[in-house]
């Protein structure tokens, strides 16, 4: 009775050994996804980020750069990751220029949300995010077209 008793518990313990082992194989499936993440956690430290100057750019060609305006939001989104970045302004108005700071290199569409009153519609300006197109003031300055405006 004792020897049916300790074969019992002999095979219960390696059949759990079984299992548990089997559960290895997800844990080194899980594991190079943790080192991939790593590289590409380094190598987003690694790209160089820009500073971004918004303005508008009205019907006529004038090009603007400062007072109140019926914008909700700035944006940019990068085509190649689809990351967005914002200058949400709950107020509805903004004042330019408008600022965003630590925008990676790549290609983005820069348009802009109507703001609270509606006034206003705005196009889009797709272009690429690198050295050639930084200013002597240390900024990429993007125009946003305005469409039309009541």
């Amino acid at each position: 009775m004792k020897r049916s008793i300790f074969m019992m518990l002999a095979l219960a313990g390696m059949s759990a050994v079984a299992v548990s082992c089997s559960s290895n194989d997800d844990m080194l499936d899980a594991q190079p996804q943790s080192q991939e993440q790593a590289r590409q956690s380094k190598e987003t430290s690694k790209t160089k980020t820009y500073k971004v100057r918004f303005g508008l750019l009205y019907q006529d060609g004038t090009k603007i750069l400062s007072g109140s305006h019926d914008v909700g939001s700035f944006l940019a989104e990068n085509t190649d990751t689809g990351e967005v970045f914002d200058t949400y302004y709950s107020g509805g108005f903004q004042t330019l220029p408008q600022y965003y700071e630590g925008i990676p290199g790549g290609n983005y569409v820069f348009s802009a949300m109507q703001g609270q009153g509606g006034w206003t519609g705005y196009g889009s300006v797709t272009m690429a995010v690198s050295d050639a197109q930084v200013d002597a003031d240390g900024y990429i300055t993007v125009y946003i077209p305005v469409t039309w405006s009541e």
